[in-house]
C-alpha cells in the first residue's frame, strides 16, 4: 500500500472486500487483466469511480493496460491486512456463534479461529470445527497464553458490554458484533457493528421501488 494520508470514506473502504472477492473469481478462471470498464460492469459501480477508489490507494492501473489481476488482488488484500494471519475468538456458541465457526471462508481469508466461549454448561467441552468451547470465565487466561486480535460477539445483548470490556482489557484490537445493539470503544479499538435485519430491510426498499 502507498503512502496516503487522504481520510479514506467508509463507503470506499465497505467496497473494498467486494472488489477481492470479485478479483479472486478471476484469478481463478485465470484473467490476467481487466480495464476499468469491464470491472464496473460486474461490480454495478462506474469506471470513474472505481478509479476514484483506487487513488485513495495509490492508484493501480496503467493507462491503455488496465489492472494486472493478480497484482490489485494482493494489493487490495494488504490494504484489507487479510495477509497480517489475525486470529480471532468467538464469545458465544449458540447457533451463530457455531455457524461462524464452521464458516471455513474466515479461514481462507487469513482468519485464525483459536478459541471459543460460552457460559452454559451444556455447550462448553463440546468442538467445534477442531475448537474446544471453554468456560467463559478461563477468557483472561487464555488471552494471556495466546494472541487474539480479533473478539467476535454472538451473545445476548445484555452480556455483550461485558465481554467486550473484557476482550479490549485482554488486548483485542478489533470486535465484530453480531449482538444487536452498537458498541464503540476509543480508536485503538476497531469496531464494525452487523446487524443482520438491515440487509433484509435494504431489500425489502429495493422491492418496493422496483414495484413504483
Amino acid at each position: 500500500m502507498n503512502g496516503n494520508e487522504k481520510k479514506v470514506p467508509a463507503v470506499v473502504v465497505k467496497r473494498l472486500p467486494r472488489y477481492y472477492r470479485y478479483l479472486g473469481e478471476l484469478l481463478k478462471q485465470d484473467i490476467k487483466r481487466i480495464s476499468s470498464n469491464a470491472l464496473s460492469q460486474k461490480m454495478n459501480v462506474t469506471a470513474s469511480q472505481i478509479r476514484q477508489d483506487f487513488n485513495y490507494f495509490g492508484g493501480f492501473g496503467q493507462q491503455g493496460y488496465g489492472y494486472n489481476v493478480e497484482h490489485l488482488y494482493n494489493e487490495i488484500g494488504d490494504i484489507l491486512g487479510l495477509h497480517d494471519g489475525d486470529t480471532t475468538v468467538i464469545i458465544g456458541a449458540g447457533n451463530l456463534g457455531r455457524a461462524i465457526a464452521n464458516h471455513n471462508t474466515f479461514e481462507k481469508r487469513g482468519f485464525k479461529l483459536v478459541g471459543i466461549f460460552d457460559v452454559d454448561k451444556n455447550v462448553i467441552g463440546k468442538v467445534i470445527n477442531g475448537v474446544e468451547v471453554m468456560d467463559m470465565s478461563h477468557l483472561e487466561k487464555f488471552m494471556e497464553n495466546n494472541r487474539v486480535d480479533i473478539g467476535i460477539l454472538t451473545l445476548p445483548k445484555k452480556a455483550v458490554n461485558e465481554a467486550a470490556e473484557r476482550l479490549v482489557k485482554s488486548g483485542v484490537r478489533g470486535l465484530l458484533n453480531f449482538s444487536y445493539t452498537e458498541l464503540s470503544f476509543d480508536k485503538n479499538v476497531a469496531v464494525e457493528n452487523v446487524h443482520l435485519s438491515d440487509p433484509l430491510m435494504t431489500l425489502s426498499y429495493k422491492m418496493k421501488q422496483s414495484e413504483e
